[in-house]
């Protein structure tokens, strides 16, 4: 395993991270266990979850899927210092006015229960989901500030952020003396490519934030699972899939194919490496299965693409302005 700084700060976290998305929704608790233990073993130090995950589901409670990693961490004696965990706030977690948002009031009673439900007493990375737009950016900040300096998390990060949003909250920091965010989690990939490039790229460069992308294989359609002239698989995310079918990203899955035949990769494993060879990128966040899966994604770990197969990809899956 490779490890990399998460943005400019000094945290070392694993060029891979895994998301938890799916525990407790497509992913059963055990075969979660089994999935946190490989990836762990693996040398994957880097954890994202968020408390919404995976609530509304199958009747599930909202923070499965940090309870399930809690229960983990506890079942197999993993040592907390060899884990970065990352977790988020903002969406709805009880009935209440104020059980959403990224207010003072609802971050704090959010932290404290992600915490008790990783049973952990410190978070590493804690993240604003998506911006609250009835919420001041200024008390969302001294919140979080102040959830570091008493102790409760350690970095915080923000995703779903539009650029003015993103630069409005790194002004408001710099301007009150407050704890920036140091990272950002866009939907990027291959086939999703315009929303963080237009204006988030130059932002992340520019002030160093680390750049962790979630839905780095188009939620499977970059892995060859699908094919133009073929009946589609059965898949919990077919419709989300469906909205990648075009002309343009079938050319795209067949350049994958192509330029992975040639160095002995698959077709996850050169849209990972994509990713990881663009230099802000810190940690894409892959989301597997099972351990097939999760086995292929690692294998991702040190692909640096050669200049020409950069340039051949940027062509293929190149957006209009």
């Amino acid at each position: 395993m490779n490890y990399r700084n998460l943005g400019r700060t000094g945290l070392k976290v694993s060029e891979l991270c895994l998301g938890t998305m799916q525990f407790g929704w497509s992913v059963s608790e055990t075969d979660s266990y089994k999935v946190l233990s490989a990836a762990f073993a693996a040398g994957i130090n880097f954890i994202d979850t968020a408390n919404i995950y995976s609530g509304g589901v199958i009747d599930n409670p909202f923070g499965l899927a940090e309870t399930i990693i809690g229960k983990w961490i506890k079942r197999y004696n993993i040592p907390r210092d060899q884990l970065v965990i990352a977790t988020k706030v903002r969406g709805r977690m009880g009935d209440n006015p104020n059980d959403k948002g990224l207010s003072r009031k609802h971050i704090f009673d959010a932290i404290k229960g992600s915490l008790q439900r990783l049973q952990i007493d410190t978070i590493d990375l804690y993240q604003t989901h998506w911006a609250d737009d009835e919420t001041p950016i200024d008390e969302t900040l001294r919140a979080l500030d102040d959830l570091v300096r008493q102790g409760y998390t350690r970095y915080i990060g923000c995703s779903n952020y539009t650029a003015v949003g993103l630069i409005e909250s790194l002004w408001s920091s710099d301007r009150h003396n407050l704890t920036r965010y140091d990272s950002l989690q866009p939907h990027y990939s291959l086939v999703h490519r315009s929303e963080y490039e237009r204006e988030m790229a130059i932002i992340c460069q520019k002030y160093g934030l680390g750049v962790l992308p979630y839905s780095p294989l188009a939620a499977g359609f970059l892995t060859g699972k699908y094919h133009k002239d073929k009946p589609l698989p059965a898949s919990s995310r077919l419709n989300t899939v469906r909205k990648h079918m075009t002309e343009q990203n079938w050319v795209v899955l067949d350049t994958l194919e192509s330029l992975g035949k040639a160095r002995g990769r698959s077709i996850s494993q050169m849209a990972l490496g994509w990713l990881l060879s663009r230099p802000e990128v810190t940690s894409p966040i892959i989301g597997p299965r099972n351990i097939k899966q999760l086995n292929d994604n690692i294998r991702a770990v040190g692909l640096k693409l050669s200049n020409n197969e950069m340039e051949v990809m940027q062509n293929v899956s190149r957006w209009k302005s």
